[in-house]
């Protein structure tokens, strides 16, 4: 069988493109890779990307930046997906949210010694920033 070599893009589905887009700039300082009235595009880490995509317009097939053409998808409701931070960072970041009115909406800590912080985006995706110790992976 073929190896995966890991989760490449992750994607949230949101109503307001450019609402979104600033929660993410301004709040984790993520600079936009691509974009348009569609999809926003940003960098996390050395080898992630997180898609943003308007509600419903991708919900058809669409041609591809080099042809060829994207399947249709979509999304509804709350979504979940998960940063990962350096361990010494998180009270940093738990004072970051603060700074930015973001409710710490609940604190878990894993019986592998992680601990995660979860919070609310715009368009109540559930967000989790995480450190190691969550996963057996991470």
């Amino acid at each position: 069988m073929p190896t995966l070599t890991g989760v490449l893009e992750t994607c949230l589905y949101v109503d307001d493109l450019d609402r979104s887009s600033c929660f993410y700039e301004e709040v984790f300082g993520l600079s936009r890779m691509m974009g348009d009235d569609r999809i926003r595009a940003y960098g996390i880490g050395e080898r992630s990307v997180l898609l943003l995509f308007k509600r419903g317009a991708s919900n058809f097939f669409t041609e591809g930046p080099s042809g060829g053409t994207l399947g249709p998808h979509d999304g509804n409701g709350p979504l979940h997906f998960a940063f990962a931070i350096a361990a010494e960072d998180l009270t940093a970041w738990e004072e970051h949210l603060n700074r930015h009115e973001i409710k710490i909406e609940t604190r878990l800590h894993w019986p592998r010694g992680g601990t995660s912080l979860y919070f609310r985006d715009p368009d109540n995706n559930l967000g989790e920033l995480a450190t190691p110790g969550v996963w057996a992976t991470y």
